[in-house]
């Protein structure tokens, strides 16, 4: 185990250094110039834009620029905003709380309907309930988020009135917060479970039908002894995967229902940040979420080891 580790932490370092390699050389030959405010200023003189320019070392080679960049990100120091010359870092983390509370309550929700509502579909299988589980399922995963957003919007926030439409960063007590969470929560809720249930069913229907689950019913243990220490550990294998890989999601936030909400969240600041080309801030999310990717893959192998003994990390 720990050979493996030592093993899969290097090829993960040297897959970052290529991500970051890549997104850096993305983000200096795209469209787009972050000094493009002073440039469109006359009262800026074009000598102190050239100065502006080289003090940020926006006119070194880019091989140069990303040598640099890499060392400060290493020694924690992300940059500073082309924008709002606020380190990058800061901005990054007072933008976290919100994302974590949209998305994170989205996640914890979605897993709490998912799992259970996958394993009575695949026990009671072609039941009533299985048929209504997987319609829902279906069109929760078929139907984008910024549709299902408008539909939500349009129903509870315009003809009836009941929450808001707009997030709203400076309102204050619990449940002016959780009016205003309500809906965009439930956007991605309903798109996480709906993805979740289909591969939990998929996985307990293919699971239930071995034959050491009719083993251990024929040895007389009782049905939720059955489903729950043996048909239920090894059909999250293959789960543990998804849900391992959702979780950076909730610090990288979710752009499209963040836009249609107006929330104030990570995927909304990496938008704003992509079309003023503030490439530190670009960096530090984009570097932010493919660490956690690499991260919770590790996670998600050793977890296979714990559900599954026969599985060898050799």
């Amino acid at each position: 185990m720990f050979n493996y580790l030592i093993r899969r932490l290097l090829i993960s370092a040297i897959t970052l250094v290529i991500i970051s390699m890549v997104i850096f050389g993305i983000l200096k030959i795209a469209p787009g110039d972050p000094l493009a405010g002073f440039a469109n200023n006359p009262n800026v003189p074009i000598e102190v834009r050239a100065k502006i320019r080289k003090n940020m070392g926006l006119d070194d080679p880019i091989p140069l620029q990303y040598a640099k960049w890499a060392r400060e990100y290493v020694r924690g120091d992300w940059g500073q905003s082309f924008l709002s010359r606020a380190p990058a870092r800061e901005i990054i983390f007072n933008r976290l709380p919100t994302t974590l509370k949209i998305v994170g309550s989205a996640y914890l929700i979605s897993v709490m309907i998912a799992i259970p509502i996958g394993v009575i579909s695949a026990l009671r299988q072609y039941s009533a309930f299985d048929q209504i589980s997987t319609t829902f399922a279906f069109l929760g995963f078929s139907l984008p988020t910024f549709f299902s957003g408008l539909v939500l919007i349009v129903i509870f926030s315009f003809k009836l009135d009941w929450f808001p439409f707009v997030y709203d960063k400076t309102v204050t007590g619990f449940w002016p917060n959780v009016k205003q969470s309500i809906l965009p929560v439930t956007v991605l809720a309903l798109a996480g479970s709906a993805e979740l249930t289909r591969f939990v069913r998929a996985s307990m229907l293919e699971v239930i039908s071995q034959d050491y689950v009719r083993t251990a019913r024929a040895k007389g243990l009782r049905e939720q002894s059955v489903i729950v220490f043996h048909a239920m550990r090894n059909a999250m294998i293959p789960v543990v995967t998804i849900l391992a890989l959702q979780i950076p999601t909730i610090f990288g936030g979710a752009i499209i229902t963040e836009q249609i909400f107006r929330i104030p969240g990570i995927g909304s600041l990496l938008i704003e940040s992509i079309n003023s080309a503030d490439a530190p801030v670009v960096m530090g999310i984009s570097m932010g979420i493919a660490i956690l990717v690499v991260l919770f893959n590790i996670i998600a192998d050793v977890i296979y080891a714990l559900l599954d003994p026969r599985i060898k990390l050799a």
